[in-house]
């Protein structure tokens, strides 16, 4: 009779500690799908607020032409325009250019998650082996698996990165 209700007591933690473990999983995927919401909402706003402040400087450039075309005769004005338009491509040129990095620093950068989920896991495991209390072992499996899947759930290629080859 002992026997049989230490096993069902065995039974049971290991089911709460996989309900858990999958409590975690759920919770982090919800979180990176939140995340994701979150990312489309701003990326959103900031196509919006690009739009607004290319609406400005577009209104910004006609006022200046018509102030040119008083001032000048047409020919000063067309190289004058032209010559702006270069110096908004190099600027966007060179704004392009201040963002590559290295290969050796994104491969380091990449290393960081893994690096700290396997830190997770070992203290996870740390806490597991030592801790008499099963509610602080379940709730550091609950943790770790909602963080695992959270940080790798949220991996995905971002739009717009560049790397230098």
């Amino acid at each position: 009779m002992v026997v049989r209700r230490e096993s069902k007591t065995i039974m049971a933690d290991l089911l709460g500690l996989g309900l858990d473990a999958a409590a975690g999983g759920v919770f982090g995927l919800v979180g990176t799908a939140l995340g994701r919401v979150a990312g489309f909402f701003e990326r959103r706003d900031e196509n919006a607020q690009e739009k607004a402040r290319w609406g400005h400087e577009y209104r910004l450039h006609e006022l200046n032409m018509r102030a040119r075309a008083q001032e000048s005769e047409i020919e000063i004005e067309l190289a004058a325009q032209a010559g702006s338009w270069k110096g908004l491509e190099a600027s966007i040129l060179a704004d392009a250019a201040s963002g590559v990095a290295s290969r050796w620093v994104i491969n380091l950068l990449r290393l960081v998650r893994p690096s700290l989920t396997l830190l997770l896991w070992l203290i996870t495991t740390w806490i597991f082996i030592q801790t008499q209390n099963q509610a602080i072992a379940e709730a550091a499996v609950f943790a770790a698996t909602a963080a695992t899947l959270w940080w790798f759930g949220d991996r995905a290629p971002k739009s717009g990165s560049r790397i230098s080859r």
